[in-house]
């Protein structure tokens, strides 16, 4: 399957246009950098975890993102919670596995999250797709030590099983569902000095799903968004920190003309 600048652009204007509420269950690292990535694209976010209300905001949220990197068991009961009532409305759940395979715990919680309601997409890096998947692979705490192409045949095996679509993150990313490949190709090596890109992936993923229910074009033109801001923001960066900057500006002032210009896949 190959994504079109075209489709990309259609999907951004549409993110600006709606506004979709995106709820977030996800991690104190990377509350803010998701939230102020989203509102840049143009989504609404929303950062919510208490038991007592997620199943509320489920109910008037376009999309939900489950991230699992600062785990707690309050937490994880309110992600089972919030998956079920958005499987009940027919919402997409995206499910960021962050560091399984680092943990017992972080591992099985995944794996009963994945079980529980099969999202709409499960985006992670190498690493921890091969965790998800039962398949060997090695992690550094939250950080892959294994390359995107390494972890197709598992995310084959769990799109088949799961009827999820798989996004692996790396130099390239891959987006796998039981009958699509895409493949996005853009970013830069210093994205990956800066703490919650890869979470913040996972959230944009969830605002082109809410305007996008082809799940293999909504997650690759989440990617694409995201390593073409990268890149944007690379001429000027002099570091991580002005990076984090520049990224959140580049996703602002996204243009169609910018799309078509940087956008690399197949």
């Amino acid at each position: 399957m190959k994504v079109t600048a075209q489709e990309i652009w259609r999907s951004v204007s549409t993110i600006r246009e709606q506004a979709p509420l995106v709820h977030n269950i996800t991690n104190y690292v990377v509350m803010n950098t998701t939230a102020n990535a989203l509102l840049a694209l143009g989504a609404s976010p929303v950062m919510a975890h208490a038991v007592d209300e997620v199943e509320d905001m489920v109910d008037i949220a376009s999309a939900l993102v489950i991230n699992i990197g600062t785990l707690s068991r309050d937490w994880v009961v309110a992600m089972h919670r919030a998956a079920k009532r958005a499987g009940e409305r027919g919402i997409p759940v995206i499910l960021d596995p962050v560091g399984a395979g680092a943990t017992r715990y972080r591992t099985e919680t995944s794996h009963e999250l994945l079980a529980a309601c099969p999202p709409a997409i499960l985006r992670g890096n190498a690493s921890e797709i091969m965790a998800v998947a039962r398949e060997e692979g090695t992690t550094k705490g939250v950080d892959s030590t294994n390359s995107s192409q390494t972890a197709v045949r598992a995310a084959e095996k769990i799109a088949r099983e799961y009827k999820s679509v798989v996004c692996i993150s790396g130099a390239e990313d891959y987006i796998i569902s039981d009958t699509d490949t895409a493949v996005v190709k853009n970013g830069h090596a210093m994205m990956t000095r800066v703490t919650g890109l890869g979470c913040t992936a996972s959230a944009l993923c969830g605002a082109f799903a809410a305007v996008n229910s082809d799940y293999v074009c909504a997650a690759a033109e989440a990617m694409a968004v995201m390593g073409i801001a990268g890149e944007m923001a690379v001429r000027e960066a002099t570091g991580p920190a002005s990076l984090q900057t520049l990224f959140l500006d580049a996703l602002y002032n996204l243009s169609e003309e910018d799309i078509a210009h940087y956008f690399i896949g197949e």
